[in-house]
């Protein structure tokens, strides 16, 4: 009979919530822990209060989860109470006064507006290879793309006469996001000239190809993007959302407002693109030292 409810938790989730597909496995493997805790403990699903979530949440902490794991099965907690108390399976629901842990934000690492200069100058070779990396490098830098956005890019997304594009992000959420001219240059390159020798008279529903029209992987992507960095000469570690964090940080330090910056990056909460802000912060607090004759 449980297992039933959470099928059917699980269905919602994946058609009410709209949740990315990795944080649904996510939430899926953070239940199963709790009912397996429980099943453990010999505690039915209706005798679970206030005192058994602070034991199971310390369990979790003593298992070695990071708070943002901690805090991630909170949530999933607190949808599966809810979901059990709408459905009349439970009459209360023991998350209500439930406090999720509270974790430092990372601030996102970003390349400065000449490090990504000679990234993407690293990456200008001419085989059809490097022309069609070269065409990824700048979208990824002018869009902020999640990586696995780019990779998986229909060939039919890009609008190059007008000038954008459009992304299927998590939560199966389209947005449109501008391509600048260098962005279009290259894509207009690498379609030209690039993709049918890669293709080899294969067929495929994808933008950027691998040899023979197999999709690139985001693996690949990574091994691609760490072999032009050390090219050029960038001491830090640079990964694809390196370039999406560098993306949000430029157009903040140049006057962006945040919402169109939320807009472009697919954030479902604003709270998520204000982390930006304090890198914006940062740098004008850099310059406003290095310039200010009083300082």
């Amino acid at each position: 009979m449980m297992r039933d409810w959470v099928e059917r938790f699980f269905q919602r989730l994946a058609i009410e919530k709209g949740l990315a597909a990795n944080t649904q496995k996510a939430y899926q493997r953070d239940l199963l822990r709790f009912l397996g805790y429980l099943e453990g403990e010999k505690i039915p699903l209706p005798r679970v209060g206030e005192t058994e979530l602070a034991s199971y949440l310390h369990h979790l902490r003593q298992a070695g989860l990071s708070a943002r794991s901690v805090s991630r099965a909170v949530s999933c907690l607190r949808s599966f109470f809810r979901f059990c108390l709408e459905e009349g399976v439970l009459s209360i629901d023991p998350t209500s006064h439930l406090q999720s842990p509270r974790f430092r934000t990372r601030l996102p690492h970003a390349l400065t507006f000449e490090e990504v200069e000679k990234l993407l100058s690293a990456s200008a070779g001419q085989s059809v290879r490097e022309i069609r990396d070269k065409a990824m490098l700048e979208v990824l830098y002018a869009t902020g793309m999640r990586v696995s956005e780019l990779v998986g890019l229909p060939l039919n997304s890009v609008e190059l006469v007008v000038g954008y594009v459009r992304c299927m992000g998590k939560g199966s959420k389209e947005r449109i996001i501008p391509l600048g001219s260098s962005a279009i240059f290259h894509l207009k390159r690498y379609l030209e000239s690039s993709r049918s020798h890669l293709l080899k008279g294969k067929l495929s529903p994808y933008l950027f190809v691998g040899s023979g029209g197999r999709a690139l992987t985001r693996q690949r992507f990574w091994r691609m993007i760490g072999v032009y960095s050390r090219r050029a000469g960038i001491s830090k570690r640079v990964t694809p959302h390196t370039l999406r964090h560098s993306f949000a940080t430029h157009l903040l330090e140049r006057g962006a407002d945040i919402r169109s910056v939320q807009m472009m990056l697919g954030h479902s909460d604003i709270s998520t693109t204000q982390i930006y802000t304090h890198v914006a912060r940062e740098w004008l607090k850099e310059i406003y030292l290095r310039y200010h004759p009083r300082a």
